[in-house]
């Protein structure tokens, strides 16, 4: 795009002064940069994934509460990690991971695997063993 179609949009995102970088063509057709306020279809995107990220977590914490699953999927969906990052920031295979979003199993989890799962979600052993989904 030409730089002087770089949008200003003044979007949500940028309410308090900061801008994003774009790349667009100068009047010689050269590439330069232009400074934009925001973008009405990024914020549409925007505000359609947070929709969508806050009904996996509500979901999670729905499971949660009916004893499908663990409180590690719901910590795993609040922090908006997916199996394979939460298993690189543990340290735990995958398919453990899977296994530990078990209730059956988490239950039996010692506390040297629990401090794993609790400093990547940044809260307590405690909190994450007592996590009911309320």
């Amino acid at each position: 795009m030409k730089k002087s179609e770089v949008p200003q949009d003044n979007g949500r995102v940028f309410e308090k002064g900061s801008r994003e970088l774009y790349y667009a063509l100068d009047e010689d057709g050269q590439y330069t940069t232009q400074l934009s306020t925001g973008w009405d279809a990024k914020t549409v995107v925007q505000d359609q994934t947070m929709l969508v990220l806050q009904e996996r977590i509500d979901k999670a914490q729905q499971d949660v509460r009916d004893g499908l699953v663990s409180p590690i999927v719901y910590f795993m969906e609040l922090r908006r990690m997916d199996w394979q990052l939460l298993s690189d920031y543990t340290g735990f295979w995958k398919w453990r991971v899977r296994r530990h979003a078990k209730p059956s199993v988490f239950h039996k989890l010692n506390d040297r695997m629990l401090a794993k799962y609790a400093d990547t979600f940044d809260i307590s052993i405690e909190e994450l063993r007592n996590y009911k989904g309320d």
